[in-house]
């Protein structure tokens, strides 16, 4: 049975995955929407940073943001000069890392969405004298729901079986960093076997019924729109 350090990692990783797919959510769709709709020629800069992550071992994605983020990087000066102090090693360095690192399993989904909608709906809309604001939230996102959906457990997904990003930023620091995939490689450095199948088996479960869910919804939203 999990122990009282599995269930803590199982509820800060819940956390994390939560979080992180939120602060996508709302960072990604303004961004995707950006990407589908604009015309600037630097936009392909902006989309190979954004998939970045992708091909990009999470080990050196990890390496750069440690930098960045610690006592003598611009961005740990920062935050240590209006008094947060460092990044790494916190449960904040760790969402930051999070959501640099499964941008892309969100930005892109809602960008397939929003390409799919194209530009007829929008002009219909403005037609009908509809503020910009109005045609996003009454037109585009019922329109780009499954690429919401798609979004969203992909992020979150993802953000569950993270390991190197979060062994470089966050460590494995019991209640603060100490998430899933680390409690998992804890448990075998001891040789505690079952212990690891526990938390290693839920995992799989638990990605199968997503993805499942996923594929099985996915369809009948289409057809439903």
């Amino acid at each position: 049975m999990p122990s009282d350090a599995d269930l803590v990692a199982i509820l800060l990783t819940l956390k994390l995955a939560g979080l992180t797919t939120l602060i996508l959510l709302l960072l990604g769709t303004p961004l995707a929407w950006w990407l589908t709709h604009s015309h600037w020629r630097g936009k392909s800069v902006i989309n190979a940073l954004v998939a970045l992550p992708l091909v990009l071992p999470p080990a050196v994605l990890g390496f750069y943001l440690l930098v960045l983020m610690g006592p003598h990087g611009p961005v740990g000066q920062f935050t240590h000069a209006i008094g947060l102090g460092t990044l790494p090693f916190t449960f904040g360095g760790l969402v930051i890392a999070s959501v640099l690192y499964s941008l892309p399993f969100v930005v892109q989904p809602l960008q397939n969405a929003f390409e799919a909608i194209g530009t007829r709906p929008l002009e219909v809309a403005a037609t009908l004298r509809a503020r910009r604001l109005d045609t996003f939230f009454s037109v585009v996102l019922p329109l780009a729901r499954p690429g919401f959906l798609t979004a969203t457990v992909l992020g979150f997904a993802h953000t569950l079986g993270e390991f190197g990003v979060v062994l470089m930023v966050g460590g494995n620091i019991p209640g603060r960093t100490q998430v899933i995939s680390m409690q998992i490689l804890n448990h075998v450095e001891a040789g505690s076997y079952l212990q690891a199948h526990w938390l290693a088996a839920g995992m799989l479960v638990f990605s199968f019924v997503v993805l499942l869910v996923l594929y099985s919804f996915a369809p009948y939203t289409r057809r439903h729109h």
